[in-house]
């Protein structure tokens, strides 16, 4: 039986961008950063994911508060973190990044048993017009659920 504790999400992610195709990579990291992420203090606001020669995977910017009983062994922030990817899914994702207007954005960042694990995914990035679409049917919709009350 899978257990899976939801511990940030990226919510400006699928405004931004059309989500093309989504991955579930491990996170390495140290362990004051557990410690913070099981207690929820993780944000995925302003950060992404970056694939260094095709090698490697690395969250960017993500921000882990510092766990307040790790003392001087805490942890930096806004480190890089690298991510644990299959060798087939960093070539995918690289290959396709290099196409133009196309990149990679984490989704969510959660607990699956016990394990930190971050939901990752291609992405285009949207344009005005389409952000005020998206707006005009979540505001549509709101009315609608205000009418019904």
């Amino acid at each position: 039986m899978e257990h899976v504790k939801t511990v940030a999400t990226n919510r400006k992610a699928r405004f931004e961008y059309f989500i093309q195709d989504t991955f579930e990579a491990g996170l390495v990291l140290k362990g004051s950063e557990i410690k913070s992420v099981r207690a929820g203090q993780m944000s995925l606001a302003e950060s992404f994911v970056e694939i260094r020669d095709g090698e490697e995977a690395w969250l960017i910017d993500a921000h882990v508060a510092p766990y307040e009983q790790a003392n001087r062994y805490g942890h930096e922030p806004r480190r890089p973190r690298k991510l644990l990817l299959h060798k087939d899914e960093i070539r995918k994702l690289w290959q396709e990044v290099r196409q133009k207007g196309v990149t990679v954005v984490p989704l969510r960042a959660y607990l699956k048993d016990g394990r930190a694990k971050l939901e990752i995914a291609l992405a285009k990035g949207k344009k005005n017009y389409d952000k005020r679409e998206a707006i005009a049917r979540r505001d549509e919709a709101r009315a609608n659920a205000r009418d019904e009350d």
